[in-house]
């Protein structure tokens, strides 16, 4: 008879258990901008800073936005799938720059303070293009196909041809 152990931090081996989405580097330093982040929060709340509740709030929202739909999308089946919420992770994590822009343009901190959580999100935009790049189908990526053509000697003639992006609509 199989038992499940009352303790939260053992597995079934004894170890620790691990989400898939855990592994992922991207994971890691998303969950590292969210401890940033909270410390930034901290920082702008003893300093008493006024009209800055909705930057903060959708700050933290993002961020949260951005973890999620990591662990969300890796957790997909469906290489498609798992590509759209990877990108939607990737919006949300230009978005949150964005945040960090307007918090120097509204005077609330200055621009040196917020340069580490942009290269963390820097880290993180570019791990999740790559993920979108890996999922996304063959036929929304750039390619070079090979287009034969025939003169009237008969003799062949090719020459290569890029593809533009498109995406399907739903």
């Amino acid at each position: 008879m199989n038992e499940i152990s009352n303790s939260s931090s053992d597995g079934i081996d004894g170890t620790k258990p691990v989400f898939d989405h855990e592994k992922l580097d991207v994971y890691q330093f998303e969950l590292k901008f969210i401890t940033w982040v909270t410390d930034l929060f901290e920082e702008i709340s003893e300093k008493g800073m006024k009209r800055t509740a909705e930057v903060c709030d959708q700050l933290d929202r993002a961020s949260l936005s951005a973890l999620l739909n990591t662990a969300e999308g890796n957790g997909k089946r469906q290489r498609q799938i798992r590509a759209k919420f990877f990108d939607d992770a990737r919006g949300s994590a230009t978005e949150c720059a964005a945040c960090l822009d307007a918090l120097v343009a509204k005077k609330v901190v200055a621009e040196k303070r917020i340069i580490e959580g942009k290269k963390i999100l820097i880290r993180v935009v570019a791990m999740l293009c790559g993920l979108i790049d890996r999922f996304d189908s063959a036929g929304d990526r750039l390619r070079d196909d090979v287009v034969g053509y025939h003169a009237d000697n008969g003799e062949n003639y090719s020459r290569t041809r890029t593809r533009t992006r498109t995406r399907r609509k739903k």
